[in-house]
């Protein structure tokens, strides 16, 4: 039985809170830059992921024999449901929990930083009961983001990432969402132009941002031309940019263009988040 009713909720929570806490001063939270670049590899799940914070890796890139593949829950289900749903579809392929290697959420508005906490406390819980902590990282790359018109009632499982095996692969793998916050310190103060939304000012956090998915595409072994999908998730302007500074930046990804999501990233006052893919094989669940 996949959850088992004697778990002592309480002690978990403790203990997510405590890791949560030590991550967070190490490394601050998503999209901050990393103190730590280490490719740790996950057999169960057949992928490396690249380690981050306690709520979300970094990114993921499969392993030799296996390809990542990614998925689109439609009707995007309240993201409890959604890990049901992710269960079952697993379940059907043959493949473990540990096969999961990115979620994509979309939430109402975003959270204040305090509400992002509480939120990534109890989203780790539903990770720790399927088991799919490797050493007590968690290695599932993760995108979480609140549209701007006709935002969900809650949480919602937009989409997710798994891996299959298969007998010759070409690179795939997922980059995790990141916005424009620099320090390490889960802190507004370390927000790129913090409230400037003027054209300096976004350049500026988009270029920060730009060279964070760098980073991460470098600690995966990979580079732009492996790139097949660039989200960006920004409720300002972005035209302005993307001849100047999107488009010359990703290299031979650019052919795939830009998908720019009206949306506006997890936390309040951060203005532009991106996230990245390589995935041969994308499915509507």
């Amino acid at each position: 039985m996949l959850f088992d009713r004697s778990h002592n909720r309480r002690k978990f929570l403790r203990q997510a809170g405590a890791l949560l806490a030590a991550a967070q001063s190490a490394t601050g939270l998503e999209g901050s830059v990393l103190t730590e670049r280490t490719l740790v590899e996950n057999k169960k799940g057949g992928f490396r992921f690249l380690r981050g914070i306690a709520p979300y890796s970094s990114g993921a890139v499969a392993m030799e024999g296996y390809e990542v593949t990614h998925a689109i829950l439609s009707p995007a289900p309240p993201y409890r449901k959604g890990f049901e749903e992710i269960d079952r579809h697993l379940r059907k392929l043959g493949r473990p929990h540990e096969a999961l290697c990115g979620i994509e959420l979309r939430s109402p508005r975003p959270f204040t930083f305090a509400g992002f906490n509480e939120f990534n406390r109890q989203y780790l819980e539903l990770l720790e009961r399927r088991g799919i902590l490797a050493g007590g990282l968690n290695p599932v790359a993760r995108t979480n983001v609140a549209p701007e018109i006709d935002p969900p009632k809650e949480v919602s499982l937009y989409g997710f990432s798994y891996t299959v095996p298969v007998p010759a692969a070409v690179k795939s793998f997922v980059v995790a969402g990141g916005g424009e916050l620099t320090g390490e310190r889960l802190d507004a103060r370390d927000i790129v132009r913090r409230g400037d939304v003027s054209e300096d000012g976004l350049r500026e956090k988009a270029a920060h941002v730009l060279g964070l998915m760098e980073t991460r595409l470098q600690g995966l072994g990979l580079t732009w031309t492996d790139v097949s999908m660039i989200g960006v998730y920004t409720v300002h302007n972005i035209f302005p940019l993307m001849r100047e500074l999107l488009l010359p930046r990703l290299g031979a990804a650019k052919i795939h263009g830009i998908r720019w999501h009206y949306s506006r990233p997890p936390i309040e006052e951060i203005e532009f988040e991106m996230d990245l893919r390589g995935c041969p094989r994308e499915v509507v669940v």
